[in-house]
């Protein structure tokens, strides 16, 4: 099958292509990019006044299959992904069972084949049952499929199984994805420690719980030359331990979500549980330091942290609902919205983030890039049309998104990988 996307306004932070270019696929791959291609026998998408590149490559979600279908499974985890404009996405093994054997690997790479949307990388578990009390065989994962390591969701806390962990992972050439949080600091609390926790009167997660193990984990990193990748950072101090450890010249990147750069701590108090996640939101000094992070390319990657829960979990106490929203059908468009509208960074910059800085920390090679002879993965949008997030449209199972109701700038119109349309908006 033949595609030429004509009249598009390409954006490649890698090559540097840019301005209105036509693109002509052929078998999966991209074939040629130029001006006023012809080719009778291509099916042709009209990308005038719509913005053409990569396809973009999320680094953490959550799809809670096995165990947990009932808030989202890997097809219409795959599906909403597609939405969003992602043609891969990693996923978090925190799952029932975890995802720490090679024929756990398996069932996602054979689950998510079957599901028509953006492709499913595994990530596979750090320790045994994420209970960090023992390392998985690394080798063995990674020759199943699985493209990095993570207890995500369940923070390793011994540090000597990390570093063990850290210098195995080393020898098979496999990043470690680390959630950085002190259990015993942040326990089950539902926010940040601050001014909104004193005023609901509850306990909050201290930000020095997410800056000890920011500087713990980098000092480890440091120390056993293992690359090292921070989840979902959170705070100005870790921003600033990171780039102090970068410019040593230690393997650490990290990634923030939507809602570190868009929200402050004052949004538990608009929208309850929707706005609980871990780390919390913080505070707009935290955010600043985001933003700084992002600008300067401290910051590698944004994610989304893709966290489903059903309606009823969500509809519980503050105290009590589980951490977590979903991002994949937001993402861009909330970047876009914070980002690029506000003119704090460009759209080059920003799409640099979410496609090939993600892929080259999961050493992916060829994704998250638009060139002659790559792989056809591309997402199609229009970066100013405004719209109203509405989660009853989502593909995604889940609705638990503190977007709901709020206007963004950025549409996703097509996402084609491998040549093949897997999304397109309804008209």
């Amino acid at each position: 099958m033949k595609l030429l996307i004509r009249q598009g306004r390409l954006v490649d932070p890698v090559g540097g292509i840019g301005g209105v270019l036509d693109i002509l696929i052929e078998d999966g791959k991209v074939a040629v990019i130029g001006s006023d291609i012809r080719e009778p026998s291509a099916r042709v998408i009209d990308a005038s006044g719509l913005t053409v590149c990569a396809g973009l490559v999320d680094m953490h979600v959550h799809l809670r299959e096995p165990g947990f279908e009932y808030k989202e499974t890997i097809a219409s985890g795959a599906r909403a992904a597609a939405a969003g404009g992602f043609t891969a996405v990693a996923c978090m093994p925190n799952t029932r069972p975890t995802i720490d054997t090679p024929e756990g690997v398996s069932f996602v790479k054979e689950r998510a084949a079957l599901a028509g949307g953006a492709q499913v990388w595994p990530i596979a578990a750090v320790s045994k049952g994420q209970r960090g009390q023992e390392v998985n065989d690394y080798e063995a994962l990674k020759a199943a499929g699985a493209v990095a390591l993570s207890d995500d969701g369940v923070p390793v806390q011994n540090a000597n199984l990390l570093r063990d962990a850290m210098i195995l992972a080393h020898r098979q050439g496999l990043t470690v994805l680390s959630h950085c949080e002190d259990a015993d600091m942040v326990q089950n609390f539902a926010v940040n420690e601050g001014r909104v926790s004193r005023q609901l009167r509850i306990p909050g997660r201290p930000a020095i719980a997410e800056e000890l193990q920011v500087m713990r984990d980098a000092m480890l990193a440091e120390e056993t030359g293992a690359a090292l990748h921070i989840c979902h950072i959170s705070t100005a101090k870790s921003v600033a331990i990171v780039r102090r450890f970068k410019r040593k010249g230690v393997a650490i990147t990290c990634e923030t979500c939507p809602q570190y750069f868009t929200f402050t701590e004052d949004e538990v108090l608009r929208q309850g549980a929707l706005a609980r996640v871990n780390p919390p939101l913080r505070t707009p000094a935290d955010v600043d330091g985001i933003l700084e992070g992002l600008k300067d390319g401290t910051i590698d990657a944004i994610a989304t942290d893709h966290a489903p829960h059903s309606a009823e979990e969500k509809a519980r106490p503050l105290t009590e609902a589980p951490s977590g929203m979903i991002g994949l059908e937001t993402a861009l468009a909330a970047s876009l919205t914070a980002l690029y509208h506000t003119g704090a960074m460009s759209l080059s910059d920003i799409l640099r983030r979410m496609t090939v800085n993600p892929a080259c920390i999961l050493r992916m090679p060829g994704k998250g890039r638009l060139a002659i002879g790559s792989d056809a993965d591309l997402v199609i949008f229009d970066p100013d049309e405004a719209w109203t997030v509405d989660p009853e449209r989502f593909l995604s199972q889940a609705r638990n998104t503190p977007f709901a109701g709020k206007q963004l700038k950025g549409k996703v119109k097509y996402t084609i990988l491998g040549g093949e349309i897997i999304y397109k908006e309804e008209a």
